[in-house]
């Protein structure tokens, strides 16, 4: 199995990953295809797939933000069972990601995910691929490490229609031990990665001015 970064959305790949994606994630989950082309060139987006035989049958997005010194995973898709896609993802990225923080003088503290929550979102079938199920995912997320952030999250959607997409967690896989987040840094965060949508949800808008009240965000199980 290879693992290929897509830097372009003119490379062949991206339109399998494209496809994938749309067939597995909630259309609000999902950036139209010509929009992907300026963030496919940003170095600190990392798009990349998994290749077996020639075809896609995994991906993951992840970012890292130099300045706050923290890594997000945007998605990971796994298409297909008994090929080891998750493992090898996640060994794969956890190396990239090391590398890039020694090449930028970085000590990361951690990365942020979002997760939904199967007890609320109960109607994602996720294409009908079976490792992608919501209660699959989040036990994967809690065995790596991930704790629930303390705080009712929200996002916008990605169509930029001003939807609020909820029946969802922020998740923090911190690197260094702790049980906390200063909620200034959790807010900074959120709002640097959303910042491409100019139509934000008043109840995003509401979670934010929440977040700039309180000076902790505690570590929860998930």
């Amino acid at each position: 199995m290879e693992y290929v970064r897509i830097a372009s959305i003119q490379d062949p790949l991206f339109k399998q990953l494209h496809n994938l994606m749309k067939d597995v994630f909630p259309e609000e989950e999902v950036l139209e295809f010509s929009l992907w082309e300026e963030p496919l060139l940003d170095p600190t987006i990392r798009v990349f797939a998994a290749v077996h035989e020639g075809e896609v049958v995994g991906v993951t997005e992840y970012r890292y933000n130099k300045e706050l010194e923290v890594a997000m995973t945007d998605f990971t898709i796994i298409a297909k069972e008994g090929l080891g896609i998750g493992p090898f993802i996640a060994k794969k990225r956890d190396e990239d990601l090391k590398q890039l923080a020694k090449e930028n003088g970085m000590t990361l503290k951690g990365m942020f995910a979002e997760i939904y929550d199967p007890y609320r979102a109960k109607d994602h079938s996720f294409g009908g691929v079976k490792v992608m199920d919501p209660y699959v995912r989040r036990e994967v997320l809690s065995h790596l490490g991930y704790k629930r952030l303390d705080f009712p999250y929200v996002h916008p959607a990605w169509t930029n229609e001003g939807k609020a997409v909820q029946e969802l967690d922020f998740c923090f896989l911190p690197f260094q031990e702790t049980d906390s987040l200063q909620a200034s840094f959790v807010s900074e965060f959120i709002q640097t990665y959303y910042a491409i949508l100019s139509n934000k949800p008043a109840a995003w808008n509401e979670m934010i001015s929440d977040l700039e009240k309180r000076d902790q965000i505690s570590l929860l199980p998930l």
